[in-house]
């Protein structure tokens, strides 16, 4: 009870902030929009494509968000105070994590509505997409807590702008990966960015060659983060109430 009652109090400072909606919402949807009005000779571009690499996109400015608001909270000695609760780091985290889920099922329900509107075709796969998305996000969303906690309120949206620029360039959301110099192509492929899009294009376009491989790939870093951001957490609230 008491994670989901802190869940609401992160939900409601997120929409608080209108930049939050304006970056995680409109602005995907203005790139998602604009680039089919180009009707760029690209596969990569193709709806069928593109609308996967935006939802991809749109995960980075979650992580951007998540840091934002866990880097805030410590600067005001909020978590400090939360660390006389009875409550575990582990609580705050998956109230964090709970907080930011319903702003990705918006995100996704919006694309997809959009997307349609421009040429996508409906099928059962759009719902198995959501919901892979939805797991997906678990690593972005702790990317952005294992930010916060190490960052300062200043320098969390400057260290997490970096991630918007490597899901930019890395996961092949505007251009394919095959095409760049060997050495920035082993980078797109040791980053797990590269392999979020691979697996949402896969869900969505049911083509399941290399799924396996991309899964593992996501599934190791997220276990990774997350290990890191909960230690983490944990450690700073000690130290932050010292």
């Amino acid at each position: 009870m008491r994670t989901l009652i802190f869940a609401k109090r992160n939900f409601k400072e997120i929409i608080r902030d209108p930049l939050s909606i304006i970056f995680a919402i409109i602005l995907p949807l203005f790139l998602l929009y604009i680039f089919q009005q180009f009707k760029i000779p690209n596969e990569v571009y193709s709806i069928e494509n593109f609308t996967p690499g935006i939802i991809i996109f749109s995960l980075a400015f979650i992580t951007m968000f998540t840091a934002s608001l866990v880097a805030k909270d410590r600067s005001t000695s909020f978590t400090a105070r939360l660390g006389v609760s009875p409550m575990k780091g582990i609580s705050y985290i998956l109230g964090y994590s709970l907080a930011v889920i319903p702003l990705v099922l918006l995100q996704n329900i919006l694309f997809f509505i959009v997307a349609i509107m421009l040429g996508l075709s409906f099928s059962v796969n759009i719902i198995y997409t959501i919901l892979v998305v939805i797991l997906i996000s678990i690593l972005f969303i702790m990317l952005g807590i294992l930010i916060g906690t190490i960052t300062t309120e200043k320098s969390s949206s400057g260290v997490s702008s970096i991630v918007v620029q490597l899901v930019a360039f890395t996961s092949g959301i505007y251009f394919s990966t095959d095409i760049v110099g060997k050495t920035f192509g082993r980078i797109c492929l040791i980053l797990p960015f590269k392999s979020t899009l691979d697996i949402t294009k896969g869900i969505l376009n049911s083509s399941y060659d290399g799924m396996l491989k991309s899964s593992l790939i996501v599934v190791i870093y997220t276990i990774i983060i997350v290990l890191l951001a909960v230690f983490l957490f944990n450690k700073k609230m000690v130290s932050d109430n010292k």
